[in-house]
């Protein structure tokens, strides 16, 4: 008897997307190919959009 689960579960697949940026080690943030910052570019940042938690502050006295 096979498990109801296994009918349905799929391998994961990464997506096929590139990424804008790189990161430099030496400035120690990431650069898109012209040299700037990644954070000066709104489409990068609209498209890697990121989430703020407080998470860390309610479980860590030293935050």
């Amino acid at each position: 008897m096979r498990p109801f689960a296994l009918s349905y579960a799929r391998p994961a697949v990464k997506p096929a997307a590139a990424t804008p940026y790189t990161y430099d080690a030496t400035r120690q943030l990431n650069v898109l190919p012209d040299g700037r910052a990644a954070t000066s570019s709104r489409a990068v940042l609209l498209a890697t959009g990121t989430t703020a938690s407080t998470a860390g502050s309610k479980t860590h006295f030293d935050d």
